[in-house]
């Protein structure tokens, strides 16, 4: 299991899709995927890959997972490992760019 840390940004996103009652469904959707992402961050529902256009403030390597799939404007988990062993950082829950 990985401990898993929000950004301040990240947890703006997720605390506004949880004000926001016609975006239930992709908070319950974000909420689901940060539950397997602290379980296995290549669990296959997530569709984990790397993301080469950004870096981590330490040069991480930051990787995308999947909240939702098949839906126009589908949510996005924007991640990378650390600060230490066994955590993840999360630092945007949005749509798809």
């Amino acid at each position: 299991m990985f401990k898993i840390f929000l950004t301040s940004e990240a947890d703006q996103n997720l605390k506004g899709l949880k004000a926001n009652k016609s975006l239930e469904k992709r908070y319950k959707a974000a909420v689901k995927s940060l539950q397997y992402l602290s379980e296995n961050p290549r669990h296959p529902g997530l569709q984990t890959h790397a993301f080469e256009s950004l870096s981590g403030p330490n040069g991480e390597k930051v990787f995308e997972a999947y909240a939702e799939q098949n839906t126009p404007a589908a949510y996005r988990i924007f991640w990378f490992y650390g600060p230490r062993k066994g955590a993840i950082t999360v630092f945007a829950i949005t749509q798809h760019p």
